[in-house]
């Protein structure tokens, strides 16, 4: 069973508008460029995320979310910490990043595990 990965956001205000955009192509383009040390392919199976829309006003100043699916838990555990890829980006991100939640779910296992 494959794991969701969600990563939601928010920019510091003073970023523009095009580092925001930038920054949110790179985080997808992390599908492709993320490559497994065994297989020397992509590893994460789909990436999407957008501008949050909703007229709700539960974001607690949430703007920006993310989502990645992995296949295991293993491929998962590399991406967070083993991967120069995404470390790079982390770096890159510091600094403009004001506020950041992170969840990620088995579709359909709704019983608490050990991770």
């Amino acid at each position: 069973m494959g794991i969701v990965h969600i990563v939601m956001f928010s920019f510091k205000p003073l970023v523009p508008p095009e580092e925001i955009e930038g920054t949110c192509q790179r985080l997808l383009g992390l599908k492709d460029k993320c490559v497994h040390p065994n297989t020397k392919q992509p590893y994460i199976k789909s990436a999407m995320g957008g501008t949050d829309t909703s007229s709700e006003q539960l974001q607690d100043g949430i703007t920006h979310v993310f989502v990645c699916e992995f296949e295991n838990a293993e491929d998962r555990a590399y991406y967070l910490n083993e991967d120069p890829t995404y470390a790079a980006f982390c770096k890159n991100v510091e600094g403009i990043i004001e506020k950041k939640q992170v969840v990620d779910f088995c579709p359909g296992q709704f019983t608490t595990r050990a991770r």
